[in-house]
Parts: structure tokens; C-alpha cells; sequence
């Protein structure tokens, strides 16, 4: 069985987890202005590279996070795992409020 690190629960088996694609792909500023050939450029076409490879995996049965994982497409060995965005919500389903 395969472990994958989620960087807020720790590690996992590989079947809680759903892969998400190519990461840090950038949406264009003025999707209206594409032709048809840019737009689906954009959704369509990723590198797919042979080696080190820098994805988007979802937590899916487990805390429902994103995160980025680096990860060799040869082995399927992860070298490391990124939290992504600001890690202030992550403390906020332990908060106790206070009147």
C-alpha cells in the first residue's frame, strides 16, 4: 500500500486521496478575450513530464484539504508536500468560542 503525507493529518493510504492535476497552472486574466484554441490550450494541454513532477492531491476522505506534492512520474516516489494557502483556518474546527 501506498503512504501519502497530507501535510495536516500525516500519513495516509493512497486511496483517501484524489489527484488533481498539474500545480500552480494560471488561469488567464481575461478568459473572455481567448480564441477557442488559447481556452482550450488552457484547459487542456499540461507537460506530463517523465520525473519530478509538481502536483495538486485533495484529501478526500480524510480533512477535505488541497495541497501540492512533489512527486517522481518514474518511481511514484513524493520527495514533498505543501500546504497550500493560509494556514490560519486549519486551527479553526479546534476554536473554542469565548463570550
Amino acid at each position: 500500500m501506498l503512504l501519502i503525507t497530507c501535510p495536516w493529518c500525516g500519513d495516509r493510504a493512497e486511496a483517501e486521496f484524489s489527484y488533481g492535476g498539474e500545480a500552480d497552472i494560471v488561469r488567464p486574466l481575461s478568459s473572455d478575450d481567448l480564441t477557442d484554441r488559447e481556452w482550450g490550450t488552457y484547459i487542456f494541454m499540461r507537460q506530463n513530464p517523465r520525473g519530478k513532477s509538481h502536483e495538486m492531491w485533495l484529501h478526500a476522505q480524510g480533512c477535505r484539504r488541497w495541497f501540492k506534492a512533489t512527486r517522481d512520474t518514474v518511481t511514484y516516489k513524493f520527495d514533498s508536500f505543501e500546504k497550500i494557502g493560509p494556514t490560519a483556518h486549519v486551527q479553526s474546527d479546534r476554536r473554542v468560542d469565548q463570550e
